[in-house]
């Protein structure tokens, strides 16, 4: 599993190559947070709806459940992502400040959207509410940064701008 997920996170050359090349890269994230404290779909759908952004998760979602591609939809339109959970290594090497901020949280879940608006936004209003409600710490790994839930919410309003 660990593997899959650095797989998933690290591809680089890949990246690298498109950037190179002026093709659109996917846009990605990782949270941490207690597997224990992941909300079912109930709790995180009202979480999300506390943020006024309008993004709807579907009914068979279910942390860990679900691998790959999550439908959601924003203003009635297919807005999804993809979503892989896991147990979070405790032995992978980690930045100093990073390893603090994760502290004893157990699992990570990758998030990976593309170039559409929709998708970004659902992307970040997921992230944003389980950062606000539930204790996640968002971590983005290309500028090895934490992201504040406030910045989420931030990001995620301004993408409404551009549809």
């Amino acid at each position: 599993m660990v593997a899959r997920m650095e797989c998933f996170l690290l591809g680089a050359s890949a990246r690298n190559s498109r950037a190179r090349r002026g093709v659109s890269m996917a846009r990605r994230h990782v949270l941490y947070i207690e597997r224990g404290g992941l909300p079912d779909r109930a709790a995180h759908q009202k979480a999300i709806d506390a943020t006024k952004i309008g993004v709807a998760l579907d009914h068979d979602y279910a942390p860990f459940a679900v691998e790959g591609y999550l439908p959601c939809t924003f203003d009635g339109e297919d807005a999804g992502f993809d979503i892989r959970f896991s147990e979070r290594d405790p032995a992978a090497p980690l930045s100093p400040s990073l390893a603090e901020a994760i502290g004893g949280r157990d699992a990570q879940i990758a998030i990976k959207w593309s170039s559409d608006p929709r998708e970004k936004i659902a992307a970040l209003a997921f992230s944003a509410a389980l950062a606000v409600d539930f204790g996640a710490v968002v971590h983005d790994p290309d500028a090895d940064k934490i992201i504040a839930a406030d910045a989420l919410l931030k990001q995620a309003k301004a993408a409404l701008e551009e549809l």
